[in-house]
């Protein structure tokens, strides 16, 4: 899966927990993405993390930071 779908994707899932605290809403966020996502995508996104980033939104970003690689 390309890195924009699954920016696309995860930016999805922030704006549904947007609404909570921030580290309620980052700790939502990554817990989705471990729950729900294929390892493989997981560690896509990781890997576009370190590249750059660019695209994540800011609770995203967090989310994505605290996932185990």
């Amino acid at each position: 899966m390309s890195p924009d779908k699954l920016v696309y994707m995860a930016n999805q899932i922030g704006k549904f927990f947007a609404h909570r605290r921030e580290d309620e809403a980052v700790a939502a966020i990554a817990d989705h993405l471990v729950k729900f996502w294929d390892p493989r995508m997981r560690t896509a996104i990781l890997a576009h993390l370190e590249e750059d980033g660019s695209g994540l939104d800011p609770l995203v970003r967090k989310a994505v930071e605290t996932l185990p690689a």
